[in-house]
């Protein structure tokens, strides 16, 4: 070991005597006085025959931290700074050159359109010798010239026509997109994008001019798929769909009636699926990798499926309230099927999460027609049985966690409005949409139940054992309305009312025999769960019939003993006591084994033993 250390040292000092003489015939350092390498600690066979110095290396200063944005600053922000400013200075003159009339309507529009096509060649120098950021500067700077040019020559000098204006700024436009696909210049695809959004509201004459309005908004939106089909600018398809947006809800706003409803779904519906088919132009093959990992991609199915949604039932929410139900089934078909083009281009993680984008959206379209379609109890089934479907299409191999979330959330959605919202009139006991209701949900709870049993994860257990609590929880509950109601319509018939000789006493003697009927009804209903939970050989069940069983016990010693008649308050305990004492005794006979191996005892004192 120590030849092999002294060896590695050697090595180290020839390697480094060879740099500074490198430096030395290059200047690079100067000379300074040379480090001996220690001795070896034994004799080497292979010492060098001549002396070895070691020259050390200064440390070179590192680089200024702030290179990167000092290059950044000078080389982007100053020029557009300095064009800003140059730009200032020569609107500040030619308005001084216009308030003097030194230059006329005609003059000034020409000034406009020479200066702005001068800018975009002028551009060109700057491209060619490799400053492409300052070229596309001055040429959204240009392009920005000429669209004001147009406007000023249009609505302040009149000096052409809406048409001829409008077909100037169309051309604009078209030669921006243009240059932007030559010089792979997403910066000036951006400002065609803008200019042509931008280009309605700077030739608008406060007229309604819907059909026009729209087939250019459409063109506009094909134009951007067909760039995004090229290159991958999904910022270019947020522009678009926010342009499309503003100009929409602005014509909205202003001219639309009732008479436009037809021509006006027509339009939206194209625009929307203009959007919609977006996600299967930008996936790709040549463009998925920059596309997919881009938010734009998930964000734009959500913002399409919400305008479109929202400004369709806007319109029809007074005209069919029951045709917008039928509306969002179809949206729920349309992205059912985008989903499953979507899985059919490849199976990497971006296609799957826009997979999963457009199913989630299918589902929810689904569970907002249920309320739109139906009303009251009547929803909620909707969503309990929704929610039925969804988790067994989830739990189906293989399992896919999104649709999982979906049908736990339709689920609640369902019991929630059960139990807040719905409101029931039952004029008989049990035969009556509430109780029916309540056994769809506790239905729902015990298919989900039997498909998550097959899970072993973790989460899939504990949604298990919630659903089973909720379960008991709602079949006690429907148990215990029904009991109230049937009582309530007794006080309103005055059937076991007005007893004899004992006038208004008779309402007391309905309540007492309500309360006696929730024990009966809680401790019936607590046997048969413990009677389930044997036959089961579930923990769980027993000791929530435990639970319910604790809590009528303490009904019957805190309240019942103090409220109920001396019959009935004879008949509850002893009820409670020959079932209490009959769960012990199956306890104590331990059927189930709970305790074990248990230890065997002598019978009458004899050398043989029982279990």
């Amino acid at each position: 070991m120590p030849d092999e250390l002294h060896e590695l040292r050697l090595i180290v000092a020839r390697l480094t005597q060879r740099v500074y003489r490198l430096e030395q015939a290059a200047g690079v350092s100067e000379a300074i006085d040379a480090v001996p390498p220690a001795a070896p600690a034994t004799p080497a066979p292979y010492a060098p025959t001549e002396p070895v110095a070691v020259q050390p290396v200064h440390p070179q200063p590192p680089p200024f931290a702030d290179a990167n944005l000092e290059s950044r600053i000078g080389s982007h922000w100053l020029n557009r700074i300095g064009i800003v400013a140059v730009l200032t200075g020569v609107s500040l003159f030619l308005k001084f050159a216009f308030d003097n009339n030194w230059i006329g309507p005609a003059g000034r529009v020409s000034i406009g359109l020479i200066a702005g096509a001068a800018v975009v060649i002028w551009s060109e120098r700057f491209r060619a010798r490799g400053y492409k950021a300052f070229a596309y500067s001055l040429k959204a700077v240009g392009i920005g010239t000429l669209y004001l040019s147009l406007w000023a020559a249009f609505q302040m000098y009149h000096l052409i026509p809406g048409e001829a204006a409008f077909a100037a700024m169309a051309f604009v436009t078209a030669f921006a997109a243009a240059l932007a696909l030559m010089e792979d210049a997403q910066i000036l695809a951006a400002v065609a994008i803008a200019g042509g959004f931008a280009t309605p509201l700077l030739l608008s004459t406060g007229e309604n001019h819907e059909a026009v309005l729209f087939t250019y908004v459409a063109l506009l939106d094909v134009a951007t798929l067909a760039l995004v089909a090229f290159r991958p600018w999904m910022r270019l398809l947020a522009g678009s769909f926010a342009g499309t947006v503003i100009l929409d809800v602005g014509w909205y706003g202003s001219f639309y009636e009732r008479q436009f409803l037809g021509l006006t779904i027509s339009f939206a519906t194209v625009l929307f699926m203009i959007f919609a088919l977006a996600p299967l132009f930008a996936m790709r093959e040549t463009t998925r990798d920059v596309a997919g990992k881009s938010p734009t991609i998930l964000l734009l199915p959500l913002g399409n499926a919400a305008a479109y949604f929202l400004a369709v039932y806007t319109m029809l929410e007074s005209e069919s309230p029951a045709a917008t139900a039928w509306f969002a089934v179809g949206l729920a078909a349309i992205y059912l099927l985008l989903s499953w083009e979507i899985k059919k281009m490849g199976g990497d993680m971006e296609t799957r999460t826009l997979t999963l984008v457009h199913i989630a959206l299918a589902v929810g379209f689904l569970t907002v027609a249920i309320p739109l379609k139906l009303d009251a109890h009547w929803i909620s089934v909707g969503w309990l049985a929704e929610s039925a479907v969804l988790m067994w299409v989830a739990y189906r191999p293989p399992g896919k966690r999104l649709l999982k979330v979906l049908a736990g959330g339709a689920l609640m959605l369902g019991i929630a409005r059960l139990l807040v919202l719905d409101n029931f009139h039952t004029a008989q006991l049990a035969l009556n949409a509430r109780f029916a209701t309540y056994l769809v949900a506790i239905a729902a709870l015990g298919w989900a139940i039997r498909v998550m049993s097959g899970n072993p994860s973790e989460t899939e257990k504990q949604a298990t054992a919630i659903a089973a609590i909720l379960i008991n929880v709602l079949g006690v509950l429907a148990i215990s309305l029904e009991v109230r109601d049937y009582f309530d319509r007794q006080y309103q018939t005055g059937w076991l009312v007005w007893k004899p000789r004992s006038g208004l006493y008779g309402y007391r003697h309905v309540n007492i025999i309500r309360d006696f009927v929730y024990s009966a009804a809680w401790m019936l209903y607590g046997t048969g769960l413990m009677l389930v939970g044997f036959w089961k050989r579930s923990a769980f069940l027993r000791w929530q019939a435990l639970v319910l069983m604790a809590i009528t016990i303490g009904k019957v010693f805190l309240y019942d003993a103090a409220q109920l008649d001396r019959a009935y308050r004879i008949v509850s305990f002893m009820a409670l006591g020959v079932l209490l004492l009959a769960i012990s005794f199956v306890y104590q006979r331990d059927w189930l084994k709970l305790s074990g191996s248990r230890t065997r005892q002598p019978v009458n004192g004899g050398g043989s033993t029982r279990t």
